[in-house]
């Protein structure tokens, strides 16, 4: 009786770990990429990092497999390396519905965009709205071949941005108040790293799933 005891607290102790960790993951491409799922584009892991190769066609973009966040905070490195734009995504419905907050290093500056699915195109080709194009950097100047850690804070409809933790913007907009996290290029070979989600509030817990591993390694997902 006693054995249950003990095996029955054990089981609840991983359960609330479970819980408490689902509110940060971090993502740091030291092996693969399987939590991602891509849309368009050449995804592959390369020396630890995460990269497209891809410079034409529609926006290349792949979401982690996870859970749909509210509030939260989402960060990542960035490293243009030929093109011009390359950001975070975050608030996706699907792969044509999302915010996306990008660096165009070609230009310095940064911008933020809605995308949404079009009605123009049969396949859904994604639409977009301007929510601001043209962010001047704030202390610093955007280059290619060097890293950038972009971040979103979104806490109701309150968008803040952040490069190399300097705040740049703070934006008002409703339109998508959860989903999923994710990064993204257009016309750009890019790559990615240490992505991290923070958060007190998601949508769903079960969607995670441990894929063999124990609870207490959810909050970081890096495959050994």
């Amino acid at each position: 009786m006693k054995n249950l005891i003990y095996l029955f607290l054990i089981c609840i102790g991983f359960c609330f770990i479970a819980v408490a960790s689902a509110d940060e993951m971090t993502w740091t491409f030291d092996d693969n990429a399987d939590d991602w799922i891509p849309a368009n584009g050449d995804w592959e892991v390369q020396d630890g990092v995460y990269k497209q190769t891809l410079r034409w066609g529609k926006a290349q973009k792949t979401l982690a497999d996870t859970v749909e966040w509210t509030d939260h905070t989402i960060e990542a490195k960035v490293r243009v390396e030929a093109g011009h734009w390359a950001g975070i995504v975050f608030r996706a419905q699907n792969e044509f519905e999302y915010y996306v907050y990008l660096i165009c290093p070609k230009e310095n500056k940064s911008e933020l965009w809605r995308h949404r699915r079009s009605t123009a195109f049969k396949d859904g080709f994604e639409g977009r709205d301007e929510i601001e194009h043209d962010i001047e950097p704030v202390g610093l100047t955007l280059t290619k071949n060097e890293w950038f850690t972009l971040s979103a804070t979104v806490e109701g409809s309150r968008i803040a941005l952040a490069i190399n933790g300097i705040e740049q913007d703070v934006f008002i907009d409703d339109t998508y108040p959860r989903g999923k996290v994710g990064v993204w290029t257009w016309d750009t070979q890019a790559s990615f790293d240490d992505v991290r989600v923070n958060s007190t509030t998601t949508t769903s817990l079960t969607a995670v799933e441990p894929h063999g591993k124990l609870a207490t390694s959810w909050a970081t997902l890096k495959r050994k």
